[in-house]
């Protein structure tokens, strides 16, 4: 993703982690589907998004609006990503 992040449409899953928020650290990681991204000015380079928290198998556990860096997102389903964010930091 870019500094900016790309457009996020509703039915993107990505991964929300540290980088996204500090909030979102270690085990508080987690894959996200987007349902809707507010469109209301925030922060440069922050955005509300609507959306569903995904467990291992990619289903939905939990509804949740979260502030997040674009920047710090990751698609899901792109080389070398996963749903468990702890994999991708060498399975800790």
């Amino acid at each position: 993703m870019t500094d900016a992040g790309p457009a996020l449409r509703p039915g993107d899953v990505v991964l929300v982690g540290r980088a996204a928020s500090v909030q979102f650290t270690g085990r508080s990681g987690f894959a996200f589907r987007v349902i809707a991204v507010d469109d209301r000015p925030t922060y440069a380079g922050w955005v509300w998004l609507d959306g569903y928290q995904l467990d291992r198998r990619g289903q939905a556990v939990a509804r949740r609006r979260i502030f997040v860096l674009k920047a710090g997102l990751r698609r899901a389903g792109t080389p070398g990503t996963s749903l468990r964010i702890d994999e991708q930091r060498g399975g800790r």
